[in-house]
């Protein structure tokens, strides 16, 4: 045998017995340890136009956000948003999936301690009578017939040298706290449906009352070209155009209505209630939508569930790949079996009748085709899918909120200057009716100034339910609202 051939099967050798004998005496749990990856290799200073710096995030989803649909000071939201949290059937199913993680986390952890168990048999049987007989190898002749009764109490336990089991805990429990921030996800994203559709429906509301009070004026307007008609001061064209601009205004009511009849229905289901017998009454937006602050600090997108559910996500990755590299390493078992055995009921519990058996065992495939290395390789894989997943969690949280930020000023700007165009265009109808009534221009004019004040009265009311959209959108990009920190 050369030196070199030796040397090979020495090292070959080496590789193969020192990790499982370290191991072995280090108690320890084989696998990397978990360390979160950064986020982005890029990390902005600021948001847009915000002037605080950021700081390295530590996902906080556990944390209480309280009832941030509070800042809006409207009772109905609060009520609609209590019905939500205590009907929601979305919600109840991901409370119930967190209530199944919890329990693998009891299943996984079981495996850290002995397993006992005890039961019973009892058998009649009868020997053959042509067995062999052990010393002269002839028929015994004799069948007998006889009862069997036996009472076994088994203890098996395997001893997580490796770390295995408790991997397997690990991972399990990473899960059961990613199972946790779903559930607030999908909390806080029945709330904020709820908020979005509930300023929608208002904002519909606005429009309807906008349009009526517009209907109504055109039917004070078709009136009076019908008293100026009969008067002789105007044609039977002036009245044909306000009967027309009046049934045009009636028409598109219905339209309204259909649309806030299916967002008074969604809230029913997001509620927990059937839609037949849910109602909001009419409530145009009153008041100024809540404006958030810019000058945000980067650890509220701790705050959002879906981050800290991929963060833990990727903890439980990363405990798999030890679980599957501890398959490499051998499986020992301690088995016990302890009881009684008699052929009678009456001497079961007799001394004699006892029997016991304890030793270890142990096991460690030899040859497996390559599974557990691709079972390795599956591992590493999948972690490294997680790991590619919160990162791009991360990048869609910093585009949300700096889109809803955005869609805050912008709408606010809008807005502003859809107020001023309303303004003159309510100038614009009064020039025109009061010319009308003077003789000076047709009702032609009338009517175009009266669409014109329902089109910019309609674009306010949606401009402001948008306003009050992104708020809410920006509230959730943030993981549950901004208050409750040192910066808000």
């Amino acid at each position: 045998m050369s030196a070199v051939g030796h040397h090979t099967r020495w090292t070959a050798f080496r590789e193969w017995l020192v990790p499982p004998a370290l191991a072995l005496l280090t108690g320890c749990a084989v696998g990397p340890d978990y360390t979160r990856p950064v986020a982005v290799t890029a990390m902005p200073d600021t948001f847009r136009g915000a002037t605080q710096d950021w700081k390295i995030a530590t996902p906080q989803a556990h944390l209480p956000k309280g009832a941030w649909w509070e800042v809006f000071e409207d009772p109905a939201l609060n009520r609609l948003e209590s019905q939500a949290a205590e009907a929601n059937q979305e919600l109840k199913a991901a409370a119930a999936r967190f209530a199944q993680a919890r329990a693998a986390v009891d299943v996984a952890r079981s495996g850290l301690f002995p397993h006992m168990g005890v039961g019973f048999t009892a058998t009649r049987q009868r020997a053959s009578a042509n067995r062999p007989n052990n010393q002269t190898g002839e028929a015994v002749g004799i069948g007998p017939t006889y009862n069997t009764f036996v009472l076994p109490f088994d203890l098996s336990y395997e001893a997580d040298l490796w770390g295995r089991v408790r991997r397997e805990v690990e991972s399990t429990r990473a899960k059961a706290q990613a199972n946790a921030a779903d559930l607030e996800g999908v909390r806080l994203a029945i709330a904020a449906e709820v908020a979005a559709d509930y300023f929608a429906l208002r904002a519909l509301d606005a429009e309807i009352a906008a349009l009526g009070s517009t209907i109504e004026a055109n039917r004070r307007s078709l009136e009076l070209t019908r008293n100026r008609r009969a008067g002789g001061l105007v044609s039977d064209l002036d009245v044909a155009q306000a009967q027309t601009v009046l049934k045009t205004s009636q028409a598109q009511s219905a339209t309204l209505v259909l649309a806030r009849t299916k967002f008074e229905h969604a809230l029913a289901a997001l509620t927990g209630q059937p839609a037949s017998g849910f109602r909001l009454p009419e409530q145009p937006l009153q008041r100024d939508p809540v404006i958030i602050p810019p000058e945000l600090p980067s650890e509220l997108l701790e705050r959002r569930p879906d981050i800290a559910a991929a963060e833990r996500r990727m903890a439980a990755a990363n405990a798999s790949l030890g679980v599957a590299r501890a398959a490499y390493y051998p499986v020992i078992r301690i088995n016990g079996l302890a009881g009684f055995q008699s052929l009678d009921t009456g001497t079961l519990f007799d001394w004699p009748s006892r029997l016991w058996a304890v030793g270890p065992s142990l096991s460690l495939p030899v040859f497996e085709g390559g599974k557990r290395r691709a079972a390795v390789r599956q591992a590493q894989a999948s972690y490294e899918e997680t790991v590619a997943r919160y990162r791009d969690l991360v990048l869609t949280a910093f585009t949300e909120v700096e889109n809803q930020l955005a869609a805050q000023r912008l709408l606010a700007e809008g807005y502003a200057q859809e107020t001023s165009a309303l303004q003159a265009a309510r100038r614009q109808l009064d020039i025109a009716t009061h010319r009308y009534r003077s003789g000076l221009v047709t009702y032609l004019q009338v009517a175009a100034a009266q669409t014109a004040v329902m089109d910019r009265e309609r674009a306010a009311a949606r401009l402001r339910g948008q306003q009050y959209a992104a708020a809410v959108a920006l509230i959730k990009a943030l993981g549950g609202g901004w208050q409750g920190s040192d910066h808000n």
